[in-house]
C-alpha cells in the first residue's frame, strides 16, 4: 500500500502520530485551553459551511498557484509557526523547511523554534516567513529583524494574541513546558517511543537557538525567564508602528479577530491580516476564526491580504476559507501530525494530500480558479459590522 492509501487524511496522520509521540509531546501538539470548546468550535464551524457541487463543467484543470507580495506560491497554503517545535518532533524545522522549499509553499518559523533562524533560512530559501513574538528590548528587536533580513526571510509575521500564557490544562498535566523536568516517567515515556527518541539523538541539544544569544541566565529556567521578562505580550499600536518602520518587507499581524483592529492595522501600512484565534489555544470563549473572517474581509476590502488559520484539516477546509475571503491559509497542527506519523517524510505527504484534496473538491464544484470558490457557497454567513 502507498502512503496515500494508508494515510489519506489528516485524521489518519493524527491517529498514527499519537501512537509514536511521547505523551507530553502529543499533549503539547493536540491540546487547546480550558475545556477546549474553542478548539472544537473551529472545526465544527468549518463543517457548517456548505458549498454547492456543479456538473457538466467540461474539462477542468484547476489552477491553485497564488501570488503574494511579488512571490508565486504553488498552492494557497503554507506551514504555520509553532513554538518549541523540536519537542513535538526533533529536527522538525529543517524537515519542514526542506519540504516547503521543494513544494514552493511558505514555511513560517517561530522565533521560539528549536532550530536557528540562520540554519532554517538556508534550507527554506525564498519560501521563508519569520514569526516574531515582540521583544521589549529595542536592540534585541532590531537585531532579530536584521538576522531575518540577511538570512533571506521575506515576510515578517508578528503575533499579537498572547497577552498572557493561557492555562492549557492538558499540557500542564502532561508536564509539557519550556523545560521538561528530570522525572523518570519522562524518560520512560521517551524510551517507549523509539522513533521519536532516535530523531532526538540525531539532533543537537534542544535549545531555542534563535533567541539563545539574548538569554543571559543559565539553568533550567533560562528560557522561561527570558519570555517572562523580555516578550512584549501586549504590544501597543505605537510598537506596531515602530515595527512597520523597521521592517521594509511585507508585514502580517497575526491574531486579529475584530474588524476595527483589522482596519487600524491596514491604516498603519500592514500588508497582511492574520485571522486566527491561535488554534483554540488561548481563549476558550473565542468565536471560531472562520466565523469572523467575512466581516474582516469586508472591513479591509482589497487593501491587505488575509492569511487565515485555525481549525483547517484538509483541502476542503482551505477551499471554505478562501471562499469566505481568505487569500491564503496556514496549517500548524496538521503538519506536526504528519511529522509525528511519518517523520521527515510526513510534510511531503501532507502537502500532496492537501493539494490533491483541494483540486479534487474544486473539480466537484466545477471550479478551475480559486476566485470562483465564493460563487459555490450555499449560504454565505451574514457580515455583521461591530
Amino acid at each position: 500500500m502507498t502512503l496515500a492509501d494508508r494515510y489519506p487524511s489528516v485524521a489518519d496522520l493524527a491517529r498514527k502520530a499519537r501512537r509514536r509521540l511521547p505523551h507530553f509531546a502529543w499533549e503539547f501538539l493536540d491540546s487547546g485551553t480550558g475545556r477546549e470548546y474553542a478548539l472544537a468550535r473551529n472545526e465544527a464551524a468549518l463543517q457548517r459551511i456548505l458549498m454547492r457541487p456543479r456538473t457538466m463543467a467540461g474539462g477542468l484543470s484547476p489552477e491553485i498557484a497564488v501570488q503574494l507580495w511579488g512571490t508565486e506560491y504553488a498552492a494557497p497554503f503554507g506551514i504555520a509557526p509553532v513554538g518549541m517545535s523540536g519537542m513535538i518532533w526533533p529536527g522538525s524545522e529543517r524537515a519542514l523547511a526542506r519540504a516547503a522549499a521543494e513544494a514552493r509553499i511558505p514555511m513560517c518559523l517561530s522565533n521560539f523554534a528549536n532550530s536557528s533562524i540562520e540554519a532554517v533560512g538556508r534550507a527554506v530559501g525564498e519560501m521563508g516567513w519569520f514569526q516574531l513574538y515582540p521583544p521589549k528590548d529595542p536592540e534585541i528587536r532590531e537585531d532579530l529583524l536584521i538576522r531575518a533580513r540577511v538570512n533571506g526571510w521575506k515576510v515578517l509575521v508578528v503575533t499579537v494574541d498572547v497577552p498572557l500564557g493561557s492555562m492549557r490544562e492538558r499540557q500542564r498535566r502532561a508536564g509539557a513546558r519550556l523545560t521538561l523536568s528530570a522525572n523518570p516517567l519522562f524518560y520512560l515515556d521517551m524510551l517507549r517511543r523509539p522513533a521519536w527518541l532516535l530523531a532526538l539523538l540525531r539532533e543537537d541539544r534542544q535549545r531555542m537557538w534563535t533567541i539563545e544569544p539574548y538569554v543571559p541566565a543559565r539553568g533550567a529556567g533560562r528560557y522561561i525567564g527570558y519570555i517572562t521578562g523580555q516578550v512584549e505580550r501586549t504590544p501597543s499600536w505605537e510598537y506596531l508602528a515602530e515595527l512597520r518602520d523597521l521592517w521594509t518587507g511585507p508585514l502580517v499581524v497575526k491574531g486579529i479577530m475584530n474588524p476595527d483592529e483589522a482596519e487600524r492595522c491596514v491604516a498603519m501600512g500592514v500588508d497582511g491580516i492574520g485571522v486566527s484565534n491561535h488554534g483554540g489555544r488561548q481563549f476558550d470563549a473565542a468565536p471560531a476564526a472562520i466565523d469572523v473572517l467575512p466581516a474582516i474581509r469586508a472591513a479591509v476590502g482589497e487593501r491587505a491580504k488575509i492569511i487565515f488559520d485555525s481549525g483547517l484539516r484538509g483541502g476542503l477546509d482551505i477551499a471554505r476559507a478562501l471562499a469566505l475571503g481568505a487569500d491564503f491559509c496556514l496549517l500548524g497542527r496538521a503538519f506536526f501530525y504528519a511529522l509525528g506519523a511519518l517523520g521527515a517524510r510526513g510534510p511531503d505527504h501532507l502537502i500532496t494530500l492537501l493539494r490533491d484534496d483541494l483540486i479534487n473538491n474544486m473539480g466537484q464544484m466545477g471550479v478551475d480558479r480559486l476566485d470562483g470558490l465564493a460563487d459555490r457557497l450555499v449560504a454565505p454567513p451574514s457580515v455583521e459590522r461591530e
